[in-house]
């Protein structure tokens, strides 16, 4: 029986270049192994995993549903033992093929996500960047496993259990068109914004559950008429609608000066609610060059 103690880790590369070639001559050629060492090794992982893994078709060779299954974690094993590997290497921003992982709230994608990819361009043009959307049911288990590097945005709750640093800080306003029956000046009443109809965003539920939690708590309630799941779609809903929406003001000015200036943005009838936009990653990675160099870049730069 194969254990992880007697395992051949170099079967798990040739499993990863068979997947991603689909071809043992090419897996061959990509590891700098004969086609008869490649089928040789194949047949040792079928005897571990049981399973013929690879099937041989006119398309080349096909997975079978268990290798479909095994390539994510035999990728992500293969790719935490490359970046063990660079911490004795340094960290050169110019010469590194570094894959940073990262997790950004729909809010952080859309304000920070731009400069972040712009910047790490100019100065480490050869490293890599792979983003996915921050979800508060997962993001801290996504860090202590190792999945992602990092993680930015308005994230309360991670702060006792990870390391972090505060990027900016914001409050929540709200934003409609602008049309001819809207309060004058930059504030409503709390009885014109009850009044109003509201539009909520999915991807920043627990902010519009606080915000519900704080109406309730005023004796008042607003009327939810659409919901959505990114604030990628919000701006075209507003132009087309009476509707209102409370985001962060970073966001909404954001909004305002694409749509040159076709919003009302107003204060909140209540006292401000500060949201505070962090970096935040796991303590095994205080010391990992790459990734204390990518903490300072971020460090620096300014939201759009």
């Amino acid at each position: 029986m194969t254990t992880f103690n007697n395992l051949d880790l170099n079967l798990l590369r040739v499993f990863h270049a068979i997947a991603e070639q689909r071809s043992l001559t090419l897996a061959g050629v990509s590891l700098n192994l004969s086609q008869p060492a490649v089928s040789y090794a194949l047949g040792r992982l079928r005897q571990i995993f049981d399973d013929p893994l690879f099937i041989r078709t006119r398309e080349g060779m096909l997975p079978t549903p268990a290798a479909l299954e095994l390539a994510k974690p035999i990728s992500r094993a293969l790719e935490a033992v490359r970046e063990a590997l660079r911490y004795s290497e340094g960290f050169e921003p110019l010469c590194s093929t570094r894959l940073f992982r990262a997790a950004l709230t729909d809010v952080a994608n859309t304000l920070l996500l731009l400069p972040i990819s712009e910047a790490l361009r100019a100065r480490a043009p050869l490293s890599r960047l792979h983003v996915e959307l921050a979800s508060h049911d997962d993001i801290e288990d996504a860090l202590c496993n190792g999945r992602i590097d990092f993680a930015i945005g308005h994230l309360p709750g991670l702060k006792t259990t990870l390391h972090h640093r505060l990027l900016f800080r914001d409050e929540y306003v709200c934003m409609t068109r602008k049309r001819a029956t809207l309060p004058t000046g930059d504030s409503m009443t709390l009885e014109t914004f009850c009044a109003l109809e509201h539009v909520a965003v999915q991807s920043d539920r627990s902010s519009q559950l606080q915000m519900d939690s704080l109406l309730r708590a005023l004796g008042q309630t607003r009327q939810t008429s659409l919901h959505l799941p990114h604030f990628s779609l919000l701006p075209r809903v507003l132009m087309r609608s009476d509707l209102v929406v409370t985001l962060p003001w970073r966001l909404a000015r954001l909004m305002q000066n694409e749509r040159r200036g076709q919003f009302k943005i107003y204060r909140l009838p209540w006292a401000r609610i500060d949201l505070d936009f962090a970096l935040y990653w796991h303590r095994d990675l205080d010391m990992d060059q790459a990734i204390i160099w990518m903490r300072e870049l971020i460090g620096e730069l300014k939201a759009v």
